[in-house]
């Protein structure tokens, strides 16, 4: 059954406003933006009010573009929030759909399939760790992670290790929305309306590597981190603190989980950006751009934690299904065939490169950071990150804003610096123009352009 979308905004506006308004409303829609507010009605009335949408309806992609249903094309520096590592219709993931569609999508996890030993064995080799579980989204995989540092903890406290059951997460850390994700997730906003969330979570000061020894005993049983934060704001973990929690956690037997959900699968020009630092974890976390945007997600671990796990201890319905595990391992390919990894550090730099000499030029932006592809710049206020946001958009460029002052850039892998240039003006426009209005209103107290 089909839903009538043009019937419900009618029923919509008539119960909010009378027919006679629905009339007139409906003549002075154009064709191009009707679409859009009829899908708008019809999700006001059918979904939860979850998601705070941008106006615009795409309908198809290629390669680095989207387009909307008039056929206007927008420059993705976002990939879906670091999804579409592709970008959109690669013809390795249409094929790998179209074949694995044809043969079997699904049989549940009582069964075996061809898929999941293969995309274990490209993750394993991948992380350097040894099992995996596969999960359908990045917030269950790090359940997992968290559900396994509990019973490895158990295990080790039946051998006689005093283990306990604590977990420490960083401040600006997020780790996603289900109940055990979100607490340990730093932000109030995600956790507060739900309280009580898990409890066991305490918060180190992001860097502070005094703070994490302060907090850190053998009531911990793992230790969170994100080797680089992302919806934090881009913020590398620095040298030091990530050695100290490696250091801790071999101290007594408790495990480092690597939350890669964002930062890994080459986003930063390595499988996963712990690599760049030397140190592996015993439990990482993927998800996002693992099957180039069919849901799934990963929790790899030693094989020393995993003996904590048997048959019938966690699982999954979807997760690690027929065609995801084939989309998946067409993406491991096509990583390695058209040496994307490679390709991700060298755009990656010169990315970074145009970004630091923008900010030489434009005293708004006090930071530049990331690595790879997975960069942001922070501004000198919230207001003028919205301002530039907006206008990006008009440019018809894809970009977002992460903790208020921070734009953050998550492209497809197959970006070219040509793209990357096209940002580039853009933003040296917006911001000369931002700027220019600035210091034409001198008592508006700085940058307060988002109002």
């Amino acid at each position: 059954m089909g839903i009538d979308a043009k019937a419900l905004v009618s029923e919509r506006v008539t119960q909010g406003s009378g027919a006679s308004k629905v009339e007139a409303g409906a003549e002075s829609l154009s064709s191009e933006l009707c679409a859009l507010s009829s899908i708008q009605a019809a999700e006001a009335k059918l979904l939860l009010g979850t998601y705070d949408r941008y106006p615009l309806l795409f309908t198809e992609g290629s390669g680095v573009y989207l387009r909307t249903e008039n056929g206007t094309r927008y420059l993705d520096l976002l990939s879906g929030i670091g999804v579409n590592a592709l970008g959109y219709g690669h013809p390795a993931i249409e094929q790998a759909i179209v074949e694995q569609s044809r043969k079997l999508l699904h049989t549940s996890n009582l069964f075996f399939h061809e898929g999941q030993a293969a995309v274990a064995l490209r993750l394993t080799e991948a992380t350097g760790l040894d099992r995996v579980f596969f999960s359908n989204s990045g917030a269950e995989a790090n359940e997992a992670a968290l559900k396994l540092a509990r019973a490895y903890a158990k295990l080790k406290r039946s051998e006689g290790a005093p283990l306990g059951t604590k977990f420490l997460a960083l401040e600006n850390s997020f780790h996603g929305r289900t109940m055990g994700a979100v607490a340990a997730t730093w932000k109030d906003k995600y956790r507060e309306p739900f309280d009580p969330v898990m409890p066991g979570v305490e918060f180190v000061r992001f860097n502070d590597v005094d703070d994490l020894k302060a907090k850190f005993s053998s009531d911990v049983c793992a230790i969170l981190v994100e080797a680089i934060q992302g919806e934090g704001g881009i913020r590398p973990i620095s040298q030091e603190f990530f050695q100290a929690a490696r250091d801790l956690t071999r101290s007594t037997g408790a495990l480092l989980i690597a939350d890669e959900i964002q930062s890994g699968m080459g986003r930063t020009g390595r499988w996963c950006a712990y690599q760049h630092y030397g140190i592996q974890p015993d439990v990482v976390t993927l998800a996002k751009p693992l099957a180039g945007g069919i849901p799934l997600g990963a929790m790899v671990c030693s094989e020393e934690a995993a003996r904590a796990i048997h048959a019938g201890m966690h699982g999954t319905t979807f997760g690690g299904g027929p065609l995801a595990c084939a989309v998946a391992l067409a993406v491991f390919e096509t990583i390695e065939r058209e040496h994307l990894l490679d390709h991700v550090t060298a755009v990656g730099t010169y990315f970074h490169e145009q970004l630091n000499a923008l900010a030489t030029n434009h005293s708004a932006i006090v930071d530049v950071r990331g690595v790879g592809l997975m960069l942001a710049i922070e501004l000198d206020s919230a207001d003028l990150a919205k301002s530039v946001l907006r206008e990006m958009m008009k440019r018809r460029i894809l970009i977002n804003r992460t903790s208020e002052t921070v734009l953050r850039f998550l492209p497809p892998f197959i970006l070219q610096k040509e793209h990357v240039d096209e940002g580039i003006a853009a933003l040296n426009q917006i911001l000369s123009e931002q700027t220019a209005v600035a210091a034409a209103a001198p008592s508006s107290g700085g940058h307060n352009l988002g109002q």
